[in-house]
């Protein structure tokens, strides 16, 4: 007896679920699309929450920052859990083989001394500024309304957390594979002058009854703080026998412009929304007002703190450059008045 073997195709009835059909249209959905849009419930909840009983479990009057349609904002690196965790696990891969380059040649240890006060005085505390985002990001995905946008602040939070382990990492490695560096950051996060900018800002925060102003706060920081950890001091560090420095923080560099795809965009969205545009712009130039000057306050006072540790490192003055440009940006998309940066 012989047995022939065909090949039959089953075509399916629909190329993905319904919801996605009566977005998109009948065509094959990305796998994005399939795990982000229109996940989240939107009706037939069990109870509103006992602490707060004007609000549903989900809600969008959590925040005055409002879309029509929640998934008109898409995240623009298509992060779902696989590539999210690929990429990030590429990205701590590639630091573990850089801090044992360092550690084998002794780079930190070989470091001017200057500058061996600059990370274990002001690059290690920082690890306390992103445990702090961490927290407001959650506090973030919790609230969100809409899985994409849910999406980003989870993931930005996951990164947070990722950051303060790359940092005591570093920590490690320049204590001799001990706490020793470590044991004195909490004690410099918490008296430490040119840290309590910062840490007064946090915990400002973390009280911020809007998530997405709390968001907005911790982004304005970042575009301060970023520039000056990883442009700025990188060039200083170079120029100063200090390389490892500059070899260890890139990955900080890598993160924060992975992570301002996702902020520009939604900032957009929100300025962009057909129906909530106008009252989106009026919230964010409030929140602008009220947090941007004291995250130019916070940063530059940290700078001047890394202006103390070593000379020509020239961090207040970066910091000042960048704050005009942050407000120049900012204005430009009418989200402030203020032609120059100010400081508290």
């Amino acid at each position: 007896m012989q047995y022939e073997l065909r090949q039959q195709v089953i075509e399916p009835t629909r190329p993905t679920f319904t919801h996605l059909i009566d977005r998109y249209g009948a065509r094959p959905a990305t796998r994005y699309e399939e795990g982000s849009v229109g996940i989240q419930p939107t009706e037939n909840f069990h109870y509103r929450p006992l602490w707060d009983p004007a609000h549903e479990l989900y809600d969008e009057t959590y925040t005055a920052l409002r879309l029509t349609d929640p998934y008109s904002f898409s995240d623009p690196r298509q992060y779902y859990y696989t590539p999210y965790v690929s990429n990030r696990a590429a990205l701590h891969e590639a630091f573990g083989k850089t801090l044992d380059y360092v550690a084998d040649r002794h780079l930190l240890d070989n470091m001017p001394d200057d500058w061996r006060r600059v990370v274990a005085e002001v690059l290690l505390p920082l690890r306390y500024y992103e445990s702090g985002a961490q927290l407001l990001l959650v506090n973030g995905g919790r609230f969100a309304y809409g899985t994409t946008i849910e999406q980003c602040l989870s993931y930005a939070a996951f990164d947070r957390i990722g950051n303060a382990q790359l940092i005591s990492r570093i920590g490690i490695a320049f204590g001799g594979n001990t706490d020793s560096a470590l044991a004195t950051t909490k004690g410099a996060w918490m008296e430490a002058d040119y840290l309590q900018g910062l840490r007064r800002l946090v915990e400002e925060l973390l009280v911020e009854p809007d998530w997405a102003a709390a968001m907005m706060a911790v982004d304005l920081t970042d575009q301060l703080l970023y520039p000056l950890l990883t442009r700025r001091l990188d060039e200083a560090a170079l120029l100063s026998g200090a390389g490892a420095y500059s070899l260890l923080t890139q990955y900080l560099a890598t993160w924060f412009a992975d992570n301002r795809k996702w902020a520009d965009a939604l900032t957009a969205a929100w300025l962009a929304d057909g129906t909530h545009g106008a009252a989106n712009g009026e919230a964010l130039r409030r929140i602008t007002a009220r947090y941007l000057p004291q995250a130019i306050g916070a940063v530059t006072t940290l700078a001047r703190g890394i202006d103390e540790r070593t000379a020509g490192a020239g961090a207040a003055d970066a910091v000042a450059a960048t704050a005009a440009e942050l407000t120049s940006k900012l204005a430009a998309a009418g989200l402030t008045d203020d032609p120059a940066a100010r400081t508290e």
